[in-house]
């Protein structure tokens, strides 16, 4: 015979436990999205990247002769400065949570690191490309302007230089990025993302046994073909993925290692 008690006047029920869901990589990737416009330094140098596209396309429709003034040469100049930029916003999404103190409440709500890391990785990309579409933009309006006020006007644009564009900013954010998980220091990393491969590309050019190694390194060189619409050779495609395992993956495999060792504080 089994007994069953009522529970005392005025006793509280024990409370049901409800498992926390963790946070969906998609949800992380939104957070980080907001955290490069919440800080002020990543807002402005978002702002810096727009401003500097349109005033390339404003300098060229007041300087640029008239049969010059097409979709193609709009577009084509305003990738090079993007592309030295976004890395400092790469490197900047990574060190932040270092450098504002931060870290410890991020890796505390979410403890698996990689997920974060993977996130804020997401989240520069997608700028990156988005910034490829203000581009593509900007020059759009430019070459309205010009076919409105007697410039060429002219809108042909071949697809795979917009696909080119696109592999040429993402990569050059993740560099950035990569950089700032091997160094998680803002300033430390942005000088030697600046400054390790210009080195490199100055020694390349005067030490001759390293000419032939510089053409494989050299990132300035082996990215160039990206700016053009033709088509990319199997051996330049060779040396833009072997400069990219240099300058890119490296760095982001050793970074990484290096975050999910790291002491929170």
């Amino acid at each position: 015979m089994t007994i069953t008690t009522a529970p005392a006047a005025g006793a509280v029920a024990p409370r049901q436990h409800t498992p926390v869901r963790r946070p969906s990589l998609l949800r992380l990737t939104a957070v980080e999205l907001r955290k490069l416009v919440d800080t002020r330094a990543g807002r402005w140098l978002l702002i810096t990247i727009g401003l500097v596209t349109a005033a390339i396309v404003t300098l060229q429709l007041i300087y640029a002769r008239d049969a010059d003034q097409t979709f193609l040469n709009f577009f084509v100049p305003s990738l090079l400065p993007v592309s030295v930029l976004l890395p400092v916003l790469g490197i900047l999404s990574i060190t932040s949570e270092w450098s504002q103190r931060t870290a410890l409440t991020t890796y505390a709500l979410v403890p698996r690191r990689e997920r974060v890391v993977a996130a804020k990785l997401i989240a520069v990309s997608l700028t990156a490309l988005a910034s490829v579409l203000t581009s593509l933009a900007v020059a759009a309006v430019g070459t309205s302007v010009a076919s409105a006020s007697g410039g060429a006007g002219t809108w042909q644009l071949d697809g795979s230089l917009i696909v080119n564009a696109a592999i040429l900013q993402v990569t050059s954010v993740l560099m950035g990025a990569a950089f700032g998980l091997l160094l998680l220091n803002p300033p430390l990393a942005i000088v030697g993302y600046l400054l390790l491969p210009t080195i490199w590309g100055v020694l390349g050019e005067m030490v001759r046994p390293l000419r032939g190694p510089a053409g494989w390194l050299d990132t300035s060189r082996t990215m160039e073909p990206l700016f053009s619409s033709d088509a990319l050779t199997g051996e330049q495609w060779g040396r833009i993925v072997v400069s990219l395992l240099a300058w890119m993956v490296l760095p982001l495999a050793a970074g990484l290692f290096r975050t999910l060792r790291r002491e929170v504080s």
